[in-house]
């Protein structure tokens, strides 16, 4: 058999990543915030491909292609260094391209996505200068778009995938915002980008401009109908910023000292929800201006707007399209689509299906775990046992009210935790939602919980019963399910889903468990981590986590953790 072929693909923006493809497929990738342990971690990428090519079992010399990424910066990239050292010498005989910021993401949803051929939209804050773009092509660009150095940046761009060529529709681009007056809100990417703006908001409420989940989060605390000017404007198939409306309006930015987001709660709601509305509005004027110009029946969709699980459900609802959205939607996606780039484009190979799974992690083995035990389960207060049983009996703790940690072989890919690297708890629990905020997670008592169902089941539960394996879209629960499972319903009766249908899954089998248990196929599905912090990656992480939190028990594989 000849040997394997290679493709590495590397992010190197904020949320930096590495991908390693083996003949086409995904082999391994990881974020690298999930080493380095500091969240949206980027730049420098030795972390993360050392972690690839170790739980590959290769070295540089047996890759056939390294392909990257990063924001606002190109050809000057060097393959020895990037914001330090890289593992890379500099007489590496590995051929390096580097590719433009909203490629990557295209290219990421693409390579990913079920579909042979398929429509690709990318939303986010800003991509590359438009000098540095390579997807310019035959792509219609506003007339008033500059190209001066330096200056305009992507904000939104719409390809045609026929399944080996991204052809490039449609890109538009915004000035970027270097400067501002003190005091003034701003957006922190280009002046006119519906992701900078939703970013600027965060911040506004928050403090945090990586806050965009907890403003989504927020909404629905807020009445829409108390702000009715519009944030953008929307003409000729473009979205700019209405700035007069937005200084006019954000003037009152959350602060410890004077304007408290406690003592101002309803205030930032309400900001939340016309945030919302105006991004809901803007993304499908978009999608179906540029759907008129090219239309297809299936649509793929990227960039870190694409992880607005609200207005997710409301691009299905309003253009009766397939759609797909990458699961890492965001910059962490970037070193996918570079894997698949150079697989497809460079290397002129056949698209390989792709599984579907998110969960691209090295799996750590029982003598992994039973060292790490021996080094953090000392105490007479800890147990660790091992059963041939432990979904059974996790789901059993969870029948019984128990909050538990559940690691499970590689971890996911993306920011949402989706059976690999969970904390679960039984929904019907009262309290159960405050607790894990308050006790667990260490976050805001409004933040909301994702229920996983069985996806045999999510038309019992849920109103529209959309498939929703990555936790990207939200559904409206039931009436006669609303009662009975609060620690899953959001204030105004929805839900963010997650539909589990592989039945090799440990979560997969810990639902039927748990069914057969309670006649419910609805677990509390949440990230396993503190706010702020990554998702964790190893056992032991995992178990220090357990033993310093209110975590009842930890399921690690077979392993079972509890305390006295």
């Amino acid at each position: 058999m000849p040997d394997p072929t290679y493709v590495l693909g590397i992010g190197l923006s904020h949320d930096g990543a590495a991908c390693l493809l083996k003949d086409g497929q995904i082999h391994v990738a990881i974020e690298k915030e999930r080493i380095s342990r500091i969240k949206h971690d980027g730049g420098n990428d030795s972390l993360a491909v050392h972690y690839c090519l170790d739980a590959a079992g290769i070295g540089i010399d047996d890759l056939s292609l390294v392909v990257q990424s990063a924001n606002f910066e190109k050809n000057g990239i060097q393959k020895h260094r990037y914001k330090g050292p890289r593992l890379f010498p500099a007489s590496t005989a590995v051929p390096f391209v580097t590719i433009s910021h909203h490629l990557a993401h295209a290219w990421s949803a693409a390579g990913t996505s079920p579909f042979d051929e398929c429509n690709v939209m990318v939303i986010d804050g800003c991509g590359s200068f438009y000098q540095q773009c390579d997807d310019l092509g035959n792509a219609f660009v506003p007339a008033d778009v500059n190209s001066i150095p330096g200056l305009y940046g992507e904000k939104d761009s719409f390809y045609f995938f026929d399944g080996k060529n991204m052809k490039p529709l449609f890109k538009d681009f915004s000035i970027i915002n270097y400067t501002h007056k003190p005091g003034q809100v701003y957006l922190p990417t280009s002046n006119h980008s519906i992701g900078g703006l939703y970013s600027m908001a965060a911040h506004y409420c928050f403090g945090d401009f990586d806050a965009a989940g907890k403003l989504m989060g927020l909404a629905p605390y807020g009445n829409r109908q108390q702000y009715k000017e519009e944030l953008f404007l929307l003409k000729e198939g473009r979205v700019l910023v209405n700035d007069e409306v937005m200084h006019r309006f954000f003037t009152e930015p959350a602060d410890p000292v004077t304007h408290p987001f406690a003592d101002h709660f309803q205030y930032y709601a309400d900001i939340a929800a016309w945030v919302q509305a105006e991004t809901e509005r803007a993304v499908l004027y978009i999608i179906q201006h540029r759907l008129a110009l090219h239309p297809h029946e299936q649509l793929v969709y990227a960039g870190g707007v694409a992880l607005n699980a609200v207005t997710n459900a409301k691009i299905i609802d309003q253009t009766n399209r397939e759609l797909y959205i990458e699961p890492a939607a965001g910059d962490n996606g970037l070193a996918i689509g570079c894997a698949y780039y150079g697989w497809i484009e460079v290397l002129k190979k056949e698209k390989v299906k792709h599984s579907g799974s998110t969960c691209f992690g090295k799996i750590y083995d029982a003598g992994v775990i039973k060292e790490t035990i021996g080094k953090t389960g000392s105490r007479e207060d800890r147990r660790a046992e091992r059963s041939p049983d432990a979904v059974k009996t996790a789901a059993a703790l969870l029948a019984a009210g128990k909050t538990i940690g559940f690691f499970q072989l590689g971890c996911e890919f993306g920011p949402r935790a989706l059976g690999r690297r969970s904390i679960l708890a039984d929904p019907r629990t009262p309290g159960i939602r405050e607790h894990i905020n308050r006790h667990i997670k260490l976050r805001e008592d409004f933040r909301p919980f994702a229920p996983a169902v069985l996806y045999e089941d999510k038309d019992i539960y849920f109103k529209k019963g959309y498939e929703s394996p990555y936790m990207i879209l939200i559904d409206e629960i039931k009436e006669e399910w609303k009662d009975k499972m609060p620690g899953i319903v959001h204030v105004d009766g929805t839900c963010r889903v997650q539909t589990v249908k592989d039945k090799a899954e440990p979560f997969y089998q810990l639902l039927t468990e748990f069914k057969e248990i309670t006649g419910i196929s609805v677990l509390l599905n949440t990230s396993f981590n503190r706010m702020s912090q990554p998702i964790v990656e190893t056992p032991e992480e995992a178990i220090l986590f357990f033993y310093e939190s209110r975590l009842d028990a930890l399921v690690i594989n077979d392993f079972i953790f509890t305390k006295q």
